[in-house]
């Protein structure tokens, strides 16, 4: 029978008490000895038990006492799950790791309690070369000039997102909801970016006019704008407020996606997705909607009362 082998998995009898022998160093020989690792079958030799100076070299050479059950199955408490890895090593110096990151940590572990140095040095590299080689699942590039700005929108063949961060743009004092929300906008940032990364370019711009906003690009032009903050009187002052407009962002994000085209200008989806110019005499504070060249510009109502009710209060 083959050394290379894991015969089956047993459960010992109850009751079953095991007994303690010695080997002694070449009375086996080539002989296969029968290995019980935790449930685990095996068969090998001594031969190559002993040839590392191993903890299993100490087992099989005399220098240390093993159990044996009532049929004569060598006992080792054990996890049996890599034995069979580690008798391959000590065979022929070297093995094909596995390429689960979990499984070499769960291998180096077992060399390390067999004393298996040259095997445990294998998995170690193999974890560093994999923490090396790890890539970023996605790139968000981070604006710093608006030619930088310019220069991504235009060469991209994506659809664009971009959101402007900056906190420090205000010369009032913040509600009391309106850090929880920048925070919120940018989670709901990192999750679409995660999401449709690689049908949509995502950015960042920390350098600009405004606190929170959020802007959508299609083949090369603006085509909606999501503003988030509002000013808002309270206590005889003004304070700013930073919205979170989830479902909004949700929809213009999906309607960029159907700008996932060649670069060449669709005139009638262009139509589709814009508002159209006669629109404009509605009133802006009864729908939040100011067209401006041809590009929905989302606003939370200016100089509205504080209120941070729940609706339906």
């Amino acid at each position: 029978m083959s050394g290379d082998t894991c015969l089956t998995t047993i459960c010992r009898s109850s009751g079953a008490k095991p007994k303690t022998c010695s080997f002694k160093e070449g009375s086996l020989g080539n002989k296969y000895v029968r290995l019980n690792v935790g449930g685990s079958l095996y068969y090998t030799t001594v031969q190559v038990l002993t040839r590392h100076d191993t903890m299993l070299k100490a087992m099989f050479s005399g220098r240390m006492e093993v159990l044996t059950d009532k049929e004569g199955w060598i006992l080792i408490d054990r996890c049996g799950k890599h034995f069979g890895v580690i008798l391959n090593y000590l065979r022929d110096d070297t093995i094909a790791l596995p390429k689960n990151r979990q499984e070499i940590k769960e291998l180096m572990a077992e060399a390390k309690y067999y004393l298996i140095q040259g095997l445990v040095d294998m998995c170690q590299a193999a974890l560093q070369d994999k923490k090396d080689s790890y890539e970023p699942v996605c790139n968000i590039p981070i604006i710093t000039s608006p030619k930088e700005e310019e220069r991504l929108i235009e060469s991209s063949m994506k659809p664009v997102v971009k959101l402007l961060y900056n906190r420090s743009n205000n010369k009032y004092s913040y509600t009391s909801n309106s850090d929880d929300n920048l925070l919120k906008n940018i989670e709901l940032f990192d999750k679409l970016s995660l999401r449709f990364n690689g049908r949509v370019l995502f950015i960042k711009d920390v350098i600009g006019d405004e606190i929170c906003c959020w802007s959508f690009y299609g083949q090369g032009r603006k085509l909606a704008e999501v503003c988030c903050t509002s000013i808002v009187y309270a206590t005889e002052k003004k304070q700013t407020k930073v919205e979170f407009p989830e479902a909004r962002i949700y929809e213009e994000t999906l309607n960029v996606l159907l700008y996932e085209t060649p670069r060449v200008p669709d005139n009638s989806l262009l139509e589709a997705t814009s508002r159209n110019r006669s629109q404009a005499s509605h009133s802006e504070d009864d729908e939040g909607f100011e067209l401006r060249d041809r590009v929905r510009r989302i606003h939370v109502k200016r100089y509205s009362t504080y209120d941070d009710r729940q609706l339906g209060h």
